[in-house]
């Protein structure tokens, strides 16, 4: 701790963000404490309320940047060269730190669903007519909710089948199953 004693604070660059319901940030009346309506970590936006509708609104327009652009330069490129740059460019930004989205309300996860059609629809150079499900299918892409689930399940098995990392593995409890016909199936309490 003392050797971190020589380390100031940068407040040009500091942010303080309370997270919590409208009413509880409501009983908060310390006016010293200048406080952000949302701040950025690791190029994820957060809000106070975590709506996460301001990570929405800036991953809806920069996806939506690459995807205008995809299009003009699309007639000139062949369909797995615009899938590759549809993945690595877009996509990704789709997939990236995707788990808070779990239970969003459906009208912001929708926005996400309209980007990832839009995208699909550009790299199968497909009218709006066409139906989705098909271009996704043909793709071999999930929908958003199906990834964001997809995420969430593959970091938990790799955390019951590793025990790495040790604080996400102490979050996770097993319950037996009650009878040997399901000893199959593996159950998770919820955390304390």
């Amino acid at each position: 701790m003392t050797a971190n004693l020589l380390l100031t604070l940068n407040f040009s660059k500091t942010e303080f963000l309370l997270i919590g319901l409208r009413n509880q940030l409501a009983k908060i009346h310390n006016s010293s404490l200048a406080t952000s309506h949302c701040a950025r970590n690791l190029g994820f936006i957060f809000d106070e309320h975590l709506t996460f509708s301001d990570q929405i609104t800036a991953l809806s327009k920069a996806c939506y940047y690459h995807i205008r652009q995809l299009r003009c330069i699309r007639p000139y490129i062949d369909s797995s060269t615009a899938c590759t740059i549809a993945t690595s460019i877009v996509d990704s930004k789709l997939d990236y730190c995707n788990s808070p989205y779990y239970h969003l309300p459906e009208s912001r996860l929708s926005r996400l669903q309209q980007i990832q059609n839009s995208l699909a629809r550009t790299v199968i150079k497909a009218p709006t007519s066409c139906h989705i499900t098909t271009i996704l299918r043909c793709l071999y892409c999930l929908r958003i909710t199906e990834c964001i689930e997809y995420k969430l399940l593959s970091l938990t098995y790799k955390v019951l089948t590793t025990t790495q990392p040790p604080y996400r593995h102490n979050l996770i409890c097993v319950q037996r199953p009650p009878s040997a016909h399901s000893s199959s199936v593996v159950t998770l309490a919820r955390p304390p």
